[in-house]
């Protein structure tokens, strides 16, 4: 199901296998100048993102047929497509599983409000349309992978191993907003035993370096008891 709209729309698609919520979400994406596809079957959702890939998908995690979960796992492997997750579970557990996933944002049915879900959808979709810089300048960050070494505005960056890896973590997915969990997962990859407050220090010290170069630029934002959030 796909409602029209301005030429230039974002199409949006709908994996939500209630058809009252799904029409609610349609009517006021729609209002919002969007245009919609509504996929009510999870085993449906990964072919017509690869068919046809939107601008940004709104994933049930519960769906019948597969999984939102499963299918945010298979979707990450091949699409960067903004993810917004919606589900019924509200505990802090299942946010962090989704966010962990590769969702970029979560929000919970209970209570629902079908304008913050728009109001969701157009502040991720401003980040995924970032343009380059009017001077048409190189990216501020140059990660070297084979010699361990980053720069920023082509200055030299003097970063630890795990510091390193960091930046390349977040560099790797502007916007998106990484739990404490994920971020070890990324940094130490001998499953030594670390807790979040190792995360915190190696941010806060990456924060410095960074400032170091572009004082007053905020690359890396907290995000209330999720963890943080690159912006390039």
């Amino acid at each position: 199901m796909t409602l029209p709209a301005q030429p230039d729309a974002a199409l949006i698609y709908i994996a939500e296998d209630e058809p009252k919520m799904a029409a609610l979400l349609i009517d006021y994406l729609h209002a919002g100048g969007h245009a919609t596809q509504w996929i009510a079957d999870g085993r449906e959702v990964v072919p017509a993102v690869r068919a046809r890939p939107p601008h940004l998908l709104l994933l049930d995690l519960m769906l019948p047929g597969r999984d939102g979960m499963d299918i945010c796992h298979e979707l990450r492997g091949f699409s960067e497509v903004p993810i917004i997750m919606l589900t019924a579970r509200v505990e802090e557990v299942d946010r962090l599983a989704g966010l962990d996933a590769g969702a970029d944002d979560y929000i919970c049915k209970t209570p629902f409000s079908p304008r913050e879900v728009v109001a969701r959808v157009n502040a991720l979709l401003r980040r995924s349309r970032r343009k380059p810089a009017p001077d048409g300048g190189a990216a501020p960050f140059v990660i070297d992978d084979a010699g361990h070494r980053a720069t920023l505005n082509g200055v030299a960056l003097d970063l630890t191993p795990v510091e390193f890896r960091l930046l390349r973590a977040f560099s790797n997915a502007p916007g998106r907003v990484f739990s404490r969990d994920s971020l070890l997962n990324h940094v130490h990859d001998d499953q030594r035993a670390v807790t979040d407050r190792a995360v915190d220090s190696h941010v806060k010290n990456l924060r410095r370096k960074l400032d170091a170069v572009t004082p007053g630029r905020e690359w890396i934002h907290s995000v209330y008891g999720v963890g943080y959030r690159f912006e390039a």
